[in-house]
Order: structure tokens, then sequence, then C-alpha cells
């Protein structure tokens, strides 16, 4: 995440965890797609750039092993309050502590979309590094036309078409497994890629 954005949401972390941190504020078919998935990993799991912690707190109640990272420790300091017994690190997605190729899952569920290419390019290619051979990575972010920023309310953030985000995940050597978007009255476009490293 850039430095302005963690800045940006260190100074709002309180109320975006209020009005966005928690399960109610989530999509069905979100909630379907992310306990399906979590629940085949058979591993461990990171949720990298886990915000305020609902996703990893809620998988975690369902049995997943998995942890959250995230840069901002508003978030993080919120998540251990919230939930107390799952791990939480303030960490960069992008230089993950983990050995190389000892991770089931990762979980980057809009935790990249402020990434410029370049930075999104890198913390791939971290993800790639952590995963064991076959493990999966579920990515969620705002689908667009055209690769192009936006104002987000935080920070500027970046829509992505689904087939130039899937060819920067095969660049990072990742094979695309599944495609998903949604749209909705008074909603961004909204795109999730499930992909697995190369055997």
């Amino acid at each position: 995440m850039a430095f302005e954005s963690t800045t940006a949401y260190s100074r709002r972390a309180g109320e975006y965890a209020e009005q966005l941190g928690s399960m109610a504020s989530v999509h069905p078919l979100d909630r379907q797609l992310l306990t399906g998935w979590a629940g085949r990993q058979g591993g461990p799991v990171i949720d990298a750039g886990c915000g305020p912690g609902h996703w990893t707190g809620y998988l975690a109640e369902r049995g997943v092993s998995i942890r959250g990272v995230d840069l901002v420790s508003g978030f993080i300091e919120h998540a251990r309050r919230t939930y107390p017994n799952v791990s939480f690190a303030v960490g960069d997605v992008g230089a993950l502590p983990e050995p190389a190729g000892t991770v089931a899952g990762i979980l980057a569920w809009y935790s990249l979309i402020h990434h410029e290419p370049g930075a999104l390019r890198h913390a791939l290619a971290e993800f790639a590094r952590v995963l064991r051979p076959g493990g999966e990575l579920l990515l969620g972010f705002f689908e667009g036309p055209v690769l192009e920023p936006f104002e987000h309310a935080i920070a500027t953030a970046f829509r992505w078409p689904v087939d130039a985000l899937s060819a920067e995940l095969r660049a990072a050597h990742f094979d695309v497994i599944e495609t998903h978007t949604r749209t909705g009255p008074g909603h961004r476009p909204h795109g999730a890629i499930l992909a697995r490293v190369s055997a």
C-alpha cells in the first residue's frame, strides 16, 4: 500500500471499522465465494491487508487456520480487540515474514486497490513466493473497462479490467482458475479472481 493511502487509512481507521468492518456490510455472494474458497485450503491462510479483521475473524470462527496482516496499526488494534483469539500483525503485504512455499492460501480482498501497477506486481510476486506449490490466491478488486485511477473515499484507487489483471497474475506465475464480476445500482463494478501458483 502506498504511503499516502496508509496514512489516510490511519487517520480514518475508526470510522472505516465502524462503517465497513463487520460482516453485516458484506454482499451475500462474496460471503459464499470466500467461505467456500477458504474452507478448501487445508493449511495456513493469510488475510493480506485484512483491514479491521472482519473476514479474518469470520473465517477463523469456521475453522480456517488464518492470520491477518495490515500496515495500518489502528486496524490491527481494532482487530485484536474484536477477535482476541485470532492472530493479527502489523506488516507489509509486499514483505511477508513467511518462508517460501509455506502458505496454503492468500486472501487479498480489496487490499491491493491502492497499488499502482508496479507495486501490485511486487505484491503478487511476494504472494507467489510464500505460497506452496498449488497454493491459491483470491483477489477482490474494483473492475472497469480500462486500467485507471479514480478518487476513492480514502485515497486514490485503481480499476482493473479482468483481462489485464489476469495477465498480471500470469506474469507473476499464477494460473487463473476462475473470474467473477458483479455490479448493481449504487455500487462500483466488482471483480474477483481465483488464481493458483503454477506448478
